[in-house]
């Protein structure tokens, strides 16, 4: 039962906040923050438990009479593609409990929502009955909703539904897909929404075309990653969500989409897939280059932020459309480096946003041209600030720089031309980063700063969790890369003859 405890208890505390603890702002922080450390803790043991030697979905919580008129079970599972991300949604779900520190606005409901989030992200990660994953995917929805519109900022509630809007859209064209698999398996005479299934099944002789139902699911993961053209709520959510609400958002609520391409688009329609391999990695270039360019215009930190993950997640794209290698060349390296790059952008941009929303709190503004030489009143903050901008720009011994090597060296025997046009987004990453940093915390010093002080001891809880993630990683990549290889080592096999 250790899934379902995962999961689930991040639940069970909301309940507990709501019901019983009353309004004392601090009893209130410290129950959230040991629920946010015991979970972190079971998602820790669910990574290190998980056997990548043995491979293939471990950790097996399954209950096969939950809706058994329609077949529907409870079911979990983790493998080598959901372990590691299962252990970010713990990590950055901890970090955005202690980033929430300040929050003194109706607290009870606002740690209730975001524990609930992370409930609800942890079980899209673990379900593989399609019904249950769509049931976690569309519970994100509510949270985020409230989390944005109540305790955001600027135009929140425009924002707020901009964002229910976009990924509600993608998510009935997702249930549509559900529905065409499902009958599809009825008319051959196994009717199953089990997706452990379904992904040794041949979905190429559906009662839709297969390319129709890929396109369905695919809508639905690209506006949740995003990718151009379908991005625009993003920047608008990031800016006006509160700091932990875009911790979470960036850290693990894109990774859905990008899990989503993996675990359904390419592991379950392979022959598609690798037809539309030139067409997805035109989408990632597009995506990567557009984003770059888009975010050297900003002079809004956090929307400068915010804009930068429409160009990192386009690796992710890319990485995935490696599969349109040919059998000789095609190999785990591309899916693998997709897959870290969703960890990868995780934490650092995670990282991103705890600390813009430390110097936000400190100097009351997010304005890039107003900053300038908090390094010297903030020495501890700006250490965390450029650990996190260089490993957004892959700076080597950064998680950053393993993810994105790994993309382009899967990528290229497949898209040669294309992934030489990705790199450009390294260079053009490597100078809206430097600039932003080099105005925010150096340069002389601004009078108007002297009165700031460095971050408190709590404040330091979420930065020192990221910076040994990213750190950790770079430095010896294979402690993720081995387990997520061992989830792309089932998938591959169905792309070659």
């Amino acid at each position: 039962m250790l899934l379902t405890a995962t999961v689930f208890l991040p639940l069970a505390g909301a309940a507990v906040v709501l019901l019983l603890l009353g309004d004392n702002a601090r009893r209130v922080r410290l129950f959230a923050a040991a629920v946010g450390i015991v979970d972190f803790v079971l998602a820790l043991a669910v990574f290190l438990q998980y056997d990548r030697d043995d491979g293939g979905f471990q950790l097996t919580d399954k209950f096969a009479s939950w809706i058994p008129q329609l077949d529907i079970q409870y079911h979990l599972a983790v493998d080598g593609l959901s372990a590691p991300l299962v252990l970010l949604t713990g990590l950055l779900g901890l970090a955005a409990i202690y980033s929430s520190w300040s929050i003194d606005k109706r607290h009870r409901e606002y740690f209730a929502w975001l524990l609930t989030l992370q409930a609800a992200v942890m079980g899209v990660f673990t379900a593989q009955d399609f019904v249950l994953f769509f049931i976690f995917w569309e519970l994100e929805l509510i949270p985020m909703f409230f989390l944005i519109s109540i305790w955001g900022s600027g135009r929140k509630e425009h924002s707020a539904m901009k964002f229910l809007l976009f990924t509600f859209t993608g998510s009935a064209f997702m249930l549509v897909g559900i529905l065409a698999v499902y009958f599809s398996t009825c008319a051959l005479g196994t009717c199953t929404f089990d997706m452990t299934r379904l992904v040794e099944m041949d979905l190429s002789d559906l009662l839709l075309p297969s390319q129709l139902v890929f396109a369905l699911f695919f809508i639905a993961f690209a506006v949740k990653l995003p990718i151009f053209p379908v991005h625009t709520w993003l920047p608008d959510a990031h800016t006006d969500a509160p700091t932990a609400v875009s911790v979470m958002l960036a850290g693990v609520l894109l990774k859905m989409g990008g899990y989503g391409l993996i675990r359904i688009n390419v592991s379950m329609f392979p022959d598609v897939a690798s037809a539309a391999a030139t067409a997805l990695a035109v989408l990632a270039v597009i995506s990567i280059l557009y984003g770059a360019m888009v975010t050297f215009r900003q002079s809004d930190l956090k929307r400068l932020v915010a804009n930068s993950s429409i160009s990192h997640m386009g690796f992710v794209l890319l990485g995935i459309s490696s599969v349109g290698a040919t059998a000789e060349h095609l190999s785990p390296v591309g899916l693998t480096g997709a897959a870290m790059q969703l960890f990868s952008h995780g934490v650092v941009t995670g990282l991103l946003f705890v600390m813009v929303g430390v110097v936000y709190d400190k100097t009351h503004t997010r304005h890039i041209p107003d900053l300038g030489g908090l390094a010297g009143k903030m020495p501890f903050a700006a250490v965390a600030f450029l650990v996190a901008g260089l490993a957004s720009l892959g700076l080597p011994a950064t998680s950053g720089f393993a993810a994105e090597i790994m993309v382009f060296l899967g990528t290229f025997p497949a898209h040669g031309v294309l992934t030489g046009l990705a790199t450009v987004g390294v260079l053009m990453a490597a100078g809206y980063v430097l600039w932003t940093l080099q105005r925010s915390l150096f340069g002389p010093r601004r009078e108007r700063w002297d009165h700031l002080g460095d971050i408190t001891h709590v404040e330091k809880v979420a930065p020192v969790l990221l910076m040994v993630a990213i750190m950790a990683v770079g430095l010896y990549p294979a402690l993720l890369s081995d387990v997520f290889a061992t989830g792309i080592n089932e998938v591959l096999p169905r792309f070659t003859p």
